[in-house]
């Protein structure tokens, strides 16, 4: 009897994703947790080369990245960094800082993957390899960075879709998007300084976003994204399967969204109409 590992290939892992719904021109998010793939001829690349062979010349691989700042200890109640720390916090580098280590090493791998873009806002910065790329990327919004005009909405606008490889559902991104669209009073807001490496040194700028550290609105437990997840996969949306030896969901981004974002005004009420004029504009 061999004792030969079973290994998951590029090729294995493409049809895996096929059998989810990724096809040719699809723009996808993905979410990993690699551990539960099993093991892989190339690691995690198997997986990207896999997402890429299925999405075909016109598709599109994204990952949130975040930045892996980790200074948060070092703001005041303001979100200020006191001057004595300034010069020794690392300014954020689209094409250098890596990805949060919380989003797991799937975020990094795309975002070092050969040709491939980071948008500019650091706390919800994305990678993204394939053809829209560039696009999908470009002119991220510094304030609110989750909602009109981030990579986000334009997935939602492209028609894209939501893959979680083995991730948990409480961690899809997609539903930060939600929260911003959402009309709901009472929403956390967060402001912090951060530095941007440019070609004039560093320059510091105060960023404000709705928290996502958090539930957007009192109330929710911490990983309700999961629950709003499972009931729209529960009422027949979405596909479920598996790539590798991990447990996997696909959802269409536009449908999740819609779907998140009546979730959250059925639970928690609708805003009056001059906070709803302020939210599509962007502005708290």
């Amino acid at each position: 009897m061999s004792n030969i590992a079973f290994f998951r290939t590029r090729a294995s892992l493409r049809e895996d994703a096929e059998h989810l719904g990724i096809g040719p021109g699809d723009i996808v998010v993905v979410h990993a947790a690699m551990s539960r793939v099993g093991p892989l001829l190339n690691g995690p690349d198997a997986l990207i080369g896999a997402l890429l062979d299925a999405s075909g010349p016109d598709g599109t691989i994204l990952a949130y990245t975040d930045w892996d700042a980790r200074y948060d200890g070092l703001l005041d109640r303001d979100g200020r960094v006191a001057e004595e720390w300034r010069a020794h916090v690392p300014p954020f580098d689209p094409a250098s800082s890596r990805a949060a280590r919380d989003n797991g090493v799937l975020a990094e791998f795309i975002r070092t993957w050969p040709g491939a873009r980071r948008s500019g806002n650091p706390g919800a910065s994305m990678a993204a390899i394939g053809a829209r790329a560039e696009w999908i990327t470009a002119d991220h919004p510094l304030d609110y960075g989750y909602g009109p005009g981030s990579p986000l909405a334009k997935l939602v606008a492209a028609g894209g879709k939501v893959l979680m490889v083995g991730a948990p559902l409480d961690t899809m991104t997609l539903l930060h998007h939600a929260e911003h669209l959402s009309r709901v009073p009472g929403k956390r807001i967060r402001r912090c300084e951060v530095p941007f490496a440019t070609a004039a040194g560093t320059q510091w700028r105060m960023i404000e976003e709705f928290e996502t550290s958090v539930p957007v609105v009192p109330g929710p437990d911490d990983d309700y994204f999961a629950t709003i997840v499972a009931e729209f996969l529960a009422a027949g949306h979405g596909v479920q399967g598996t790539i590798g030896e991990a447990a996997s969901t696909m959802v269409e981004a536009a449908a999740i969204t819609a779907f998140a974002v009546d979730w959250l005004e059925q639970h928690y009420g609708c805003a009056n109409e001059d906070d709803i004029s302020n939210w599509r504009s962007g502005v708290a």
